[in-house]
């Protein structure tokens, strides 16, 4: 017999909108001796049948909700219904832009918490991030092989975030073979992404930059770009198929910085006015600042500079001070791709750092697009924090 939890009075108001979420704070008491990952059923305060979850005892977020269907059991079908109706989904995106590389599930967004899968060719990426999904592994991995028989499964679960779970890192093969070389994907129409699966950031790319990274060439055209924290270089390939006069990419990663200049070669483009430059972006850009150096473009794709709330006033700091040097480094008219990953910054606090940004910089700046993730990273109605890259194409006046 399943456990079971009933909630604090009043706690089930964000269930019936259907969140996934129950905190601790939010159960009165637990009926049974569930172990992190069992599925348990969740009641109201007053006995009535709200969702069926998984448990995790060591996380704040101490149940995430598998279903709100009372018939709906957690089983192998369960697995392969979700993962079927998330493939089917994206189909049409990849069939309009000809990806063989993209997000397969989003986690919550799919409806299935703290799971995070990404497709290169015919290697499939996990992420287990929840003590449910970790529990229900082999679960997840024979649905997999049923709807996937040819490719290949492996396992990023090397986030800090599994320690909040009780759970300890992990990667490595689950099915098939090691991706011992990077893998080529394609997006937007042909254009090839080396991804390093085993030792790159993540699950070996960021996906959901794709639309972003083909917006940016539509500035690039005979500009000077400088692309900061660049990774495998993705915006300055967009930015030289774009026809950039010179391309700047910059990061901390030689091995980051080798696969950029890769990725530039596999697509035919001429790298003889692209530089590529190991050097923290920060140091980098004071440096250009002294020297009075000027960039028609700057792409600013930073890491996450917030992982708790605790770190956002930290964050603020951080996003101000490289929009404000980035400002001072364009050139008149110039524009700035500016971005955020960090799920806890809202888009409108993004919005007036940046504002207070150009404004310390002593610009006149306007804001031409708005931008977010990727549609194969979708945003559950029921769960805005899927919710979580942002990004503003400015143009300094």
């Amino acid at each position: 017999m399943s456990a079971s939890i009933y909630l604090v009075k009043g706690r089930e108001k964000s269930l019936l909108r259907r969140h996934p979420w129950i905190f601790s704070k939010g159960i009165e008491r637990v009926q049974g001796n569930p172990i992190d990952g069992d599925t348990v059923e969740i009641y109201a305060n007053d006995g009535k049948w709200l969702a069926r979850g998984a448990w995790s005892g060591s996380s704040q977020i101490r149940a995430r909700v598998w279903t709100f269907d009372k018939e709906e059991t957690i089983d192998l079908d369960f697995f392969i219904r979700r993962l079927k109706y998330a493939q089917e989904s994206r189909d049409p995106l990849i069939k309009r832009q000809g990806l063989t590389g993209y997000r397969l599930c989003a986690a919550e967004s799919d409806g299935l918490p703290g799971l995070t899968i990404d497709r290169y060719a015919d290697f499939l990426v996990c992420q287990i991030l929840s003590a449910g999904a970790e529990f229900q592994r082999e679960l997840i991995t024979q649905a997999l092989r049923t709807l996937y028989p040819e490719c290949s499964i492996y396992e990023r679960s090397d986030v800090a975030v599994r320690k909040k779970e009780g759970l300890k890192e992990r990667t490595g093969v689950i099915y098939g073979e090691t991706p011992n070389e990077p893998v080529v994907i394609e997006e937007n129409g042909g254009v090839k992404i080396l991804v390093d699966i085993r030792n790159g950031h993540k699950t070996g790319f960021y996906l959901d930059q794709r639309d972003n990274r083909q917006a940016a060439a539509k500035y690039t055209e005979g500009k000077r770009v400088l692309n900061c924290f660049c990774y495998t270089g993705g915006f300055g390939v967009y930015a030289l198929k774009g026809g950039a006069k010179e391309v700047v990419n910059v990061d901390l990663s030689q091995n980051a910085l080798d696969i950029a200049r890769q990725n530039a070669e596999l697509n035919g483009l001429d790298t003889s006015n692209t530089q590529f430059v190991r050097h923290d972006v920060f140091k980098l850009l004071r440096e250009y600042r002294e020297k009075g150096e000027k960039f028609d473009v700057i792409v600013l794709d930073p890491p996450k500079f917030a992982e708790s709330k605790a770190q956002l006033l930290g964050a603020c700091r951080g996003y101000k001070d490289i929009n404000m040097l980035a400002f001072q480094l364009l050139a008149p008219g110039g524009v700035l791709l500016t971005y955020s990953c960090s799920g806890l910054m809202e888009q409108s606090l993004f919005q007036k750092i940046v504002a207070d940004a150009a404004l310390d910089a002593g610009r006149d700046a306007q804001i031409l697009e708005l931008l977010s993730q990727a549609s194969d990273h979708p945003i559950g109605t029921a769960y805005p924090e899927g919710f979580y890259l942002k990004g503003l194409v400015v143009r300094a006046r």
